[in-house]
């Protein structure tokens, strides 16, 4: 009885995406913006999950910074985007037509300051009069300069330089730049020639900051094609899963593509926390939709609104007064239904 009742939630559930598929077939590709980063993301690029569960080809078009996305988001260019917290709130307030749908990495050791030894730069406070590198609009950057504001530093004091990841490299390898806030494996890098981690965006957890990776996609996309975004998160929650399970091989694989090494890679996935698809469907995270506006992350994402609003990075009479219309667990949901069915 109980496997009837399965099968026939499952055939309602197939007959519901077929009929939205015959209204609205499958585009001919799905464009995805991803960063170079040391992420699980780019291992459902390499093995072709995603291709497999959408069924259609995907095109990859990696970004540099957080900026970059906005710009492919705002000229139709991607369909959906794995970027960090601070520039999809920048995007949300700025009103591009977009949609939080997930949490592919909750941030902890993966982005952190790391100074140049013999600078004596051993705190935040050591600074002052050194040149800190950072990319900007990111997540990175968010995290600087809450740390830079929180800590009461005067930033008249130090010269900040906006790079790009790869530039960062290049400025930290010709001695331009002291430290330099960024993501891995780009500050495995920056370790192995010279550095010290001298700060981590786990460190401004204690101050009630969230920030995180997240899934952003096109409302358009998402409307036409809410099973292609619930299945995009299923690949996903897979993908942690098999590094969970054979951490050395997924991180290989990985160092491959980026041309990192697998040690430097292990060291950057487990910079993160995961939180399932059930986690992320809790208060804590996007909740059940009934009261978006009062979970963590909607507090989150005002708290960034509000400090980006406080430097000037997008206009305070631009935030809304409420974030819900951007914040949707409809694929979330839609990711638990269907995994439920299998």
């Amino acid at each position: 009885m109980r496997k009837s009742l399965r099968a026939l939630l499952f055939s309602g559930l197939a007959l519901a995406i077929s009929i939205g598929n015959a209204a609205e077939p499958l585009p001919k590709e799905v464009r995805i913006a991803y960063s170079g980063g040391a992420q699980l993301i780019v291992n459902a690029k390499v093995d072709g999950s995603l291709e497999k569960a959408f069924g259609v080809p995907v095109k990859w078009v990696q970004f540099g910074t957080g900026g970059d996305v906005l710009n492919l988001f705002a000229s139709n260019s991607v369909d959906i985007a794995n970027f960090g917290s601070s520039p999809t709130v920048s995007a949300i307030v700025r009103k591009l037509p977009i949609e939080l749908a997930g949490i592919s990495a909750d941030i902890a050791t993966y982005e952190r300051l790391v100074a140049r030894k013999g600078k004596n730069i051993q705190t935040l406070q050591d600074l002052a009069g050194h040149t800190v590198g950072y990319p900007p609009n990111s997540t990175a950057q968010y995290a600087l300069d809450t740390a830079i504001q929180l800590n009461k530093i005067d930033r008249s004091k130090v010269r900040f330089v906006p790079l790009k990841p790869d530039e960062l490299v290049a400025a930290w390898r010709r001695g331009d730049i002291d430290a330099g806030y960024v993501w891995a494996p780009f500050n495995s890098t920056l370790e192995a020639n010279g550095g010290q981690p001298v700060f981590f965006t786990r460190d401004l957890k204690k101050d009630g900051y969230l920030i995180f990776n997240g899934i952003s996609v096109s409302k358009a996309f998402g409307e036409k094609h809410p099973e292609l975004v619930a299945k995009l998160l299923l690949v996903l929650e897979q993908q942690v899963a098999n590094y969970r399970r054979n951490p050395d091989a997924v991180a290989e694989a990985i160092a491959k593509e980026l041309g990192a090494t697998p040690g430097a890679v292990k060291e950057s996935i487990n910079g993160n926390n995961y939180p399932s698809i059930e986690e992320q469907l809790k208060p804590q995270w996007f909740g059940d939709g009934s009261n978006t506006d009062h979970t963590v992350l909607a507090g989150a994402v005002r708290k960034t609104a509000e400090f980006l609003g406080s430097i000037d990075q997008i206009r305070r009479t631009d935030i809304p007064a409420s974030f819900s219309t951007s914040i949707n667990p409809r694929y979330l949901k839609l990711a638990e239904q269907l995994k439920a069915a299998k």
